[in-house]
């Protein structure tokens, strides 16, 4: 069966290190609840987050982070269906943004207006074998 795979970029709000396990807790137990997995990378100027999972649950939990008061300027980058998950063994895996990643700068200056999906599905690809290669 398909998933849907729904990737968003948004500014932190009020960001510290108390709001994201907060952030992270309650993501994990609510996507698991969900069967929604995927992948959260964050910082105090940009979350970037993949989610997989059927269509209906990403699609409510999208949703729900659109209300949510702790992302500014939310921008959906990638939405389609795949066959398989990329990060199927976890609820909600997290990581920094690596230093590969965009810089600063770049995102200061808009970045992730112009980013193209399979650019964003790139940077998740890159964390997704990076995951595996270390669970080896």
């Amino acid at each position: 069966m398909p998933h849907l795979q729904l990737v968003y970029a948004s500014r932190p709000f009020g960001f510290d290190a108390g709001t994201l396990l907060s952030i992270l807790f309650k993501a994990r137990a609510r996507n698991a609840d969900a069967d929604v997995t995927g992948c959260l990378i964050c910082r105090d100027d940009i979350y970037l987050q993949l989610l997989e999972g059927p269509a209906d649950s990403v699609t409510r939990i999208y949703n729900n982070i659109l209300e949510d008061d702790r992302h500014v300027e939310v921008t959906q980058l990638v939405r389609h269906g795949v066959p398989e998950r990329m990060f199927g063994k976890w609820a909600m895996r997290d990581d920094p943004v690596q230093s590969w990643m965009w810089s600063r700068e770049q995102i200061d200056a808009g970045v992730v207006n112009r980013a193209k999906p399979d650019e964003v599905l790139a940077i998740f690809r890159r964390l997704a074998k990076d995951a595996s290669e270390a669970d080896e």
